[in-house]
This record gives structure tokens, sequence and C-alpha cells, in this order.
């Protein structure tokens, strides 16, 4: 299992296990296209992939634009082996050495993906369109990370 930087040429991989999740599916899997992944991956921000034997089985986005996390996803047979919080804690440690003070996520309401966010400490603040919205700061990282 290999975690590295996502580069321009994973973002089809990158659509297949967006595509292939159980949990907080897209209605429409035409909303995100290529273009998107492209632009949050080299201009907005920066994202992460785990692999095995050169298959993409997660990633991770986080946007610096809006200061938000733009996609953590696992292809659902990986999940429950730690992928999903290595990916996690690579994408914030990165996010939070830009200077960055807070950063905000939404998600689907009772979902296993709402639970992560809470036991990797996110703090709940709302709704946001029709998901639940987390925030999380800096100071708190650290203090997550003592």
């Amino acid at each position: 299992m290999t975690y590295r930087e996502a580069k321009f040429q994973d973002i089809q991989q990158i659509q297949f296990v967006r595509n292939s999740v159980k949990e907080n599916i897209l209605s429409n899997p035409g909303l995100v296209t290529d273009e998107d992944c492209n632009q949050y991956l080299f201009n907005r921000g920066k994202g992460w992939v785990c692999e095995i034997n050169t298959k993409i089985i997660g990633f991770a986005i986080a946007d610096l634009v809006n200061n938000n996390i733009w996609a953590l996803f696992l292809h659902p047979e990986f999940e429950g082996r730690g992928i999903g919080k290595t990916l996690h804690n690579l994408m914030l440690n990165w996010y939070f050495e830009q200077n960055k003070e807070d950063v905000w996520l939404g998600t689907a309401p009772n979902t296993r993906a709402e639970q992560f966010y809470i036991k990797m400490g996110w703090r709940k603040n709302g709704i946001h369109g029709k998901e639940v919205r987390f925030e999380l700061t800096k100071t708190e990282w650290s203090n997550l990370n003592k």
C-alpha cells in the first residue's frame, strides 16, 4: 500500500473510486467532471491517493480557495483498514502547513462518513445545504495530534 500526492494521470481512477461509493452518492456522476478534479488538485489545492499495485483505492483533496475538504473517499472494498484516517491526516497536515486557520466540510447526515469525522475530532456546526457541516481549527488539529 502506497500513499502519495495525486498526479494528473490519476484523475480517471479517482473518478472511478468516487463513483463506487455506497454513501454520499452523486445524484448525477456528471456533476463532478475530470476538469473539476484537475482544478481542485492542481489550481485550488492538493490531493493524495492510496494505491495498491498501481490501483487507486482511496483519495483525499483539500481546497485552499474555499478552505474546505473537497473530497475524501475510499473504494468500499477497502473501508475499515485505516486508509481514510491516513489520507485525512496527510491532507490536514498539509492544509494547516499553508497557514490556514480553519477548514470545513460537509457530509450527508446519518452516514459512516459523519461518524468518521466525529471520531477524527471535527466539530459539527450546523447544516450546509442538505449536509452536516463540520469545522476544525488549526489549534484543534494541533491538539488532536499531540
